[in-house]
């Protein structure tokens, strides 16, 4: 491969890979353009977006500084990029199209063999008992070679490896820790029968319908009801109508359904969008809650409820609802969110059909892999600009201001460890002042403010009138609040972790972010997505993240920001003490 200097991408031999967004900007002889004190000029970079769209498809983002973002080819990246029908020879050109120096060879190969990888290990079903085949026998042998493997399977006289029904899971678990993510064409259940139709637009005299990527969505993980499909991932954009991809894919599976949600308010709001958009009746839907138990055809609960239990070493009462009834679908909502002892249930559901639905497949413990064997890989996404581009969420602009640390802290800050410095600087008093210049500057507005610290929220809630929504507000009190929101009855909403999922308030289109969880990029995303739904009047949004300067604060924020940059959002750096001096409302600098 020639060198091509002009182009931004820089791919070195341990598979990180260096984007320059920027280049500098050039007179006609070539020579670099200064400002009046003497620094360079820039300009994005001609093919950074493309380069940046192209990478997302099987690299990571790990480090997005102005100048120069970092990504990582990993064997979960790739094998998702296999899953949605990239081969080797298409990521290699990619590659070297956008390269500026020859990609490495070994990393290359690396790529190569993970591919390959994907698929050359399959459970096939063998009348009622399931095989472990591989493509070729060096494979085999390999993975035979590993105790877990042989203690989890059975080989008989002729050499052909036998897989207990209860062990599907486990032994998918087991392999894809040592490279090998098992293609699974074990079938499934059928369950019992449920027909779930979809409601006829043209009966009803409105709109509703699957767009078109929803309704691709839902086929991708169909798959026409064969074994190739079943299982697997849609990640598309809050906003986007997950929960609708969801109905979809119940309508083409046509049977029992237990699906499984972040809180008790997504429960509701799944089901109000069963009742709206199907023809299923109140008896056929139920909520398996705190609040009641009714166990129908179509059954929604909760993580946080099925993983209640009276102690620590005590047993989880309500798994009974996974065998319970003989379900067809089991649909993951904020898939992300999959605590661990529903892995291992997971584990022996391997024959039921699994939809996990999320915005980012992001998981801060590093458990993608899990979600990758046990529910499946990602079927189908669309990058979120894309979408915006086609007025199906609406535009954003992101803004971080950065706030300097109340003088009384800084002696507690430098004394403290590093997650105390961490509070104390969430915590400043001084975002205070910035998020009342906000709400002046955004008068009219429907706004959340969102953080993750009780007392700061509280404080915040006092001082500025403003109903607080936390994790101990009765259900039918924040449903109350919400409804109050949509009606546009209160303007301003305070929540918590709470408000990170299933807040359905079309209407809102300013976040304000004061707090957030250490470095969770799922998060930032899924606080962004709050405010990502199409307005009515056809308007923007407006996301604030208010960091302190300077602090683990800001460094927190800077890793919470690479998902949404992944997805070719910006955050424009605005200082507080320049926001806070300016007449015009919302202008940055």
């Amino acid at each position: 491969m020639s060198l091509h200097p002009g182009n931004p991408l820089i791919v070195q031999s341990d598979r990180t890979l260096m984007l320059h967004t920027v280049r500098a900007v050039v007179d006609d002889k070539g020579r670099p353009i200064k400002d009046d004190s003497g620094n360079p000029l820039t300009e994005e970079h001609p093919r950074y977006a493309e380069a940046r769209d192209a990478l997302a498809a099987f690299a990571e983002l790990e480090k997005s500084p102005d100048y120069l973002h970092t990504y990582r080819i990993t064997p979960v990246s790739i094998w998702n990029a296999a899953a949605l029908g990239l081969t080797a020879e298409e990521i290699r050109e990619r590659l070297e199209d956008l390269a500026c120096v020859p990609v490495p060879k070994n990393v290359l190969v690396d790529m190569t063999t993970w591919l390959e990888r994907y698929g050359c290990l399959r459970i096939e079903r063998r009348g009622e008992r399931f095989e472990l085949v591989a493509g070729d026998a060096d494979s085999l042998a390999e993975v035979l070679s590993h105790k877990v493997v042989r203690d989890l399977t059975e080989i008989d006289g002729e050499g052909r490896i036998w897989v207990g029904q209860l062990e599907r899971g486990t032994i998918k678990q087991a392999l894809i820790k040592i490279g090998f993510p098992v293609d699974d064409r074990g079938g499934y259940l059928d369950g019992d029968a449920l027909t779930i139709e979809l409601r006829d637009p043209t009966l009803r005299g409105d709109d509703f319908r699957l767009r078109p990527y929803q309704r691709m969505a839902a086929e991708a993980f169909h798959r026409g009801g064969s074994v190739m499909g079943g299982n697997g991932v849609v990640s598309l954009p809050c906003g986007a109508g997950k929960t609708i991809v969801g109905l979809g894919v119940m309508n083409l599976v046509g049977a029992k359904t237990l699906i499984l949600t972040a809180n008790t308010v997504a429960v509701r709001q799944w089901r109000d969008e069963i009742l709206d958009k199907t023809r299923l009746g109140e008896d056929e839907v139920g909520e398996y809650t705190g609040d009641q138990k009714s166990v129908r055809p179509v059954t929604i609960t909760t993580y946080q409820m099925l993983t209640w239990r009276r102690s620590r070493t005590g047993d989880f009462e309500h798994f009974k609802l996974f065998s319970g009834e003989n379900w067809g679908l089991v649909i993951y909502d904020e898939v992300h969110l999959l605590p661990a002892p529903i892995f291992r249930v997971t584990a022996e559901l391997q024959a039921r059909r699994r939809l996990g639905l999320t915005a980012t497949l992001v998981r801060e413990d590093g458990k993608e892999d899990e979600v990758f064997c046990l529910i499946g890989p990602k079927r189908y996404d669309v990058p979120w600009k894309v979408l915006e581009g086609q007025g199906f969420i609406a535009s954003a602009r992101c803004i971080e201001v950065r706030v300097p640390l109340d003088r009384p802290l800084k002696p507690s800050y430098q004394s403290a460890d590093a997650r105390r410095k961490f509070r104390i600087a969430s915590e400043n008093p001084g975002k205070t002042r910035v998020v009342e210049h906000l709400i002046k500057s955004h008068g009219g507005d429907r706004i959340l403010i969102i953080g993750q610290y009780l007392d700061q929220l509280t404080a915040l809630a006092r001082h500025l009138s403003v109903p607080l929504i936390t994790g101990k507000t009765p259900t039918a009190e924040r449903q109350k609040l919400y409804s109050a929101f949509r009606e546009n009855r209160e303007s301003i909403l305070i929540v918590s972790k709470v408000g990170n999922f299933a807040i359905d308030l079309p209407d809102a289109n300013v976040a304000i972010q004061i707090s957030g969880t250490f470095g969770s990029r799922q998060e930032e995303a899924q606080r962004l997505g709050r405010i990502l739904r199409p307005k009515s009047d056809g308007t923007g949004a407006s996301f604030y993240a208010v960091v302190t300067l300077g602090s683990r604060d800001q460094e927190f924020a800077q890793k919470r920001q690479l998902f949404l940059t992944e997805q070719g959002y910006s955050y424009e750096i605005v200082d507080a003490s320049h926001l806070l001096t300016q007449v015009e409302p919302g202008v940055s600098a």
